[in-house]
C-alpha cells in the first residue's frame, strides 16, 4: 500500500511525484517506457552537445516551468531567438528570407495590421482566469481561424502568412483550429496579439529541457520504468492500479499523468462519466520531430537564422544550439511522412532542409526521427483544438475528482512543456490538501 501512485513519469507526473514526496507523502510512479521523460528526451553527441529530441523551449509566461528550473539549480539562456540572421519561408516555387515574402503585396500588409487589431478585439472578451465566461464563447470555439480570418477581411497573402505560422507550429491548420481556443491560449499566455516566438519560444534550458526530468527523476524513492497501466480502479477506501503484467498496487490516490490517447487505452472506473468523458474527448495533433546535427551552423553564412516555415514536409525548423537543426511535421504532412521507410524519411527530410539552407544540409553526423502521431504513449504531440472541441471537452478540463487527480501538457492551453509541470504540481497541491 503506497499513499500515491503517479502513472506516467513524463514533466507532468514527475513534477507531481517531487511536489508530492516533498509534502511527506510515499509515492509509486509507474512508467510505460523504459526511460523517464515522456516528450522530453535527449542524447549526447561525442563532441558533449546535448541533443534535445523533444520539447525544447519556453517563454516568458511558463512561469511554473521556470520556477522549477531555478528549484532544480539549471541554467537558463537564450533560444533560438538570439540566432543571426533572418526568418525564411518556403512555399511552391518560392524560398524567401526576410520578414516579408516576395508574394506578400503592400494590401497584405495593410490587412496584416487590421486582422491583429480584430484579434485583439477577441482577446479583449476573454477573461484568462474565466474563459467560460465569454459572452460570445460557444460562436468562437464553433469559428475556425480560417473562417474568422476571412470574417475579417483578411486578405489571401494575409490567410496564407497566419497557415504558415500554424503549420510552423504542428497544432493543425487555421482551418482546423477553434478560435475560441486559440485566442484563449494567447489570453492565457499573458501576450495580446499573435503568435510571438520573442515571448512564447524565448528560453531554453543550457543543460537540455530533457535534464529537468532526469533531474527530478534521480530523488525520487520509487520509479518503476517499463510498467504500463492496463487498469485503474478508483475507490476512496482504496484505489488499485493494474500493471500489464497483472501486478497490483493499492493508494490512497492515483494521478494520472499521461496524454489523452494513451489514457484512453487504460481501463478507468470509479470516477464520474462527465469526468473520463472530458478527458477522453481531447483530441491530439499528430506530429513529428525531426533533428539534424552538423559541425557548424552553415545557415549563417547565408544569412540566415535557420527559423523556417513551409508548406513542405517539415512545416518549420529552428536552430536547436551550435550546429543542431531542428524540425516538426505538421499533422496536414504526418501521414505521408510516416507512411514510408525510415531511409526515405530521412532523405526528403534532408532534401527540403537542402532547398531552405543549401547542399551542406545533406550530409549531417547523424538524424532522428520521433513519430510521436503514432508512438503509443504519447499518441500525438499537442492538443489539437478543432471547431467546437472547447465546448465538447467542457469545464471539466484540466480538473480532478478525488482520489482521481489529473495533470499533463494537455491540461492545460498555453505551452505543453510549462502545462505539463503546471498541472503537475497542482495535481500535487490538490492531493495533499485532500480535495
Amino acid at each position: 500500500m503506497t499513499d500515491v501512485v503517479v502513472v506516467g513519469a513524463g514533466l507532468a507526473g514527475l513534477a507531481a511525484a517531487r511536489d508530492l514526496e516533498a509534502g511527506g507523502a510515499q509515492v509509486t510512479v509507474l512508467e510505460a517506457r523504459a526511460r523517464v521523460g515522456g516528450r522530453v528526451e535527449q542524447v549526447e553527441l561525442p563532441d558533449g552537445r546535448r541533443v534535445q529530441l523533444g520539447g525544447e523551449v519556453v517563454g516568458n509566461a511558463h512561469t511554473s516551468y521556470l520556477g522549477l528550473v531555478a528549484e532544480l539549480g539549471l541554467t537558463l539562456t537564450a533560444s533560438y531567438v538570439a540566432e543571426p540572421g533572418e526568418i525564411t519561408r518556403q512555399v511552391p516555387g518560392s524560398v524567401d528570407v526576410g520578414d516579408w515574402p516576395s508574394w506578400c503585396t503592400d494590401a497584405d500588409r495593410a490587412s496584416y495590421d487590421e486582422v491583429e487589431q480584430a484579434l485583439a478585439k477577441v482577446l479583449a472578451s476573454i477573461d484568462p482566469d474565466d474563459p467560460w465566461s465569454c459572452p460570445d464563447l460557444e460562436r468562437l470555439d464553433r469559428l475556425s481561424v480560417g473562417d474568422w480570418l476571412r470574417e475579417v477581411g483578411a486578405t489571401p497573402g494575409v490567410l496564407r502568412l497566419w497557415d504558415l505560422v500554424h503549420l510552423s507550429l504542428s497544432d493543425g491548420s487555421i482551418e482546423r483550429q477553434s478560435l475560441f481556443a486559440y485566442a484563449r491560449k494567447t489570453v492565457v499566455g499573458g501576450t495580446t496579439g499573435s503568435y510571438d516566438v520573442e515571448q512564447w519560444e524565448n528560453l531554453r534550458v543550457a543543460e537540455g529541457s530533457a535534464t529537468v526530468a532526469l533531474t527530478m527523476a534521480e530523488a525520487l524513492r520509487d520509479v518503476r520504468l517499463s510498467t504500463p497501466v492496463r487498469r485503474i480502479r478508483i475507490d476512496p477506501a482504496g484505489s488499485v492500479v493494474t500493471t500489464h503484467t497483472g501486478e497490483e498496487l493499492r493508494a490512497d490516490a492515483v494521478v494520472i499523468a499521461v496524454p489523452a490517447g494513451p489514457a484512453r487505452d487504460i481501463d478507468i472506473s470509479g470516477v464520474s462519466d462527465a469526468r473520463l468523458t472530458s478527458l477522453r474527448r481531447q483530441r491530439h495533433a499528430w506530429a513529428a520531430k525531426f533533428v539534424a546535427a552538423y559541425d557548424e551552423p552553415f545557415w549563417r553564412a547565408r544569412g540566415q537564422n535557420a527559423l523556417a516555415e513551409s508548406e513542405g514536409t517539415l512545416g518549420s525548423t529552428w536552430p536547436q544550439q551550435h550546429g543542431v537543426l531542428s524540425a516538426l511535421v505538421p499533422p496536414e504532412r504526418y501521414a505521408a511522412f510516416a507512411a514510408t521507410d525510415p531511409e526515405t524519411r530521412t532523405r526528403e527530410a534532408l532534401d527540403q532542409v537542402a532547398e531552405l539552407y543549401g547542399p551542406q544540409a545533406t550530409t549531417p553526423l547523424q538524424t532522428w526521427t520521433r513519430l510521436w502521431g503514432t508512438d503509443p504513449w504519447t499518441q500525438g504531440y499537442v492538443t489539437n483544438w478543432r471547431p467546437g472541441d472547447v465546448l465538447a471537452v467542457g469545464p471539466l478540463h484540466g480538473t480532478h475528482e478525488p482520489p482521481f487527480y489529473v495533470c499533463g501538457s494537455d491540461q492545460w492551453v498555453a505551452g505543453y512543456m510549462e502545462g505539463a509541470v503546471r498541472t503537475g504540481r497542482g495535481a500535487a497541491a490538490a492531493a495533499l490538501a485532500g480535495k
